[in-house]
């Protein structure tokens, strides 16, 4: 296999280990964070949840829907906290659909390290919009993925979604 050089992803390994160490969690820390900052990647804050933007998106418009509590097993959500994780998706989904006209998402978990999480310690689902053809020939013959839209401009956007959604 051929190798492609990719010094930014060892800054993105590295982010979670000097998060970890000098803060704690990372969504703990954007727990704290207001919507309204326009420089965060914030969408909303529910009374048990939050909606953000995945600082490392899979697809334009990936979004994390995270509890305020900091737990990472599925078993510990309580009722309320499973109810608005799941009202999250669907409103994330009329935005995503209002935004970018996905064909369909994918939606879910990576629980625990092996899974694939990168931040395991604090559950947290994904949606991520997906279309005919969005994966083409560079992240499969290069392993690269290509997101086409700045997060700060995805944000703006999705907040004037969510905005009509109310």
């Amino acid at each position: 296999m051929e190798k492609l050089w990719s010094p930014w992803r060892t800054q993105y390994i590295e982010s979670f280990q000097d998060k970890k160490e000098n803060s704690g969690c990372i969504f703990c820390e954007m727990a704290k964070l207001e919507v309204t900052d326009h420089k965060n990647l914030l969408i909303k804050k529910s009374t048990y949840t939050f909606t953000l933007l995945n600082l490392y998106p899979y697809n334009n418009g990936h979004l994390m829907i995270v509890p305020y509590r900091h737990i990472g097993e599925c078993e510990q959500l309580t009722d309320e906290e499973n109810l608005e994780i799941m009202q999250m998706i669907q409103l994330a989904s009329k935005a995503l659909k209002v935004v970018f006209k996905p064909e369909g998402f994918n939606i879910g978990a990576n629980v625990g390290k092996v899974s694939g999480a990168g931040i395991d310690e604090h559950i947290h689902m994904h949606i991520v919009p997906r279309w005919s053809g969005d994966t083409n020939f560079m992240p499969v013959l290069g392993e690269v993925k290509v997101i086409s839209q700045d997060l700060l401009s995805t944000k703006e956007k999705l907040l004037d979604a969510y905005s009509q959604l109310k």
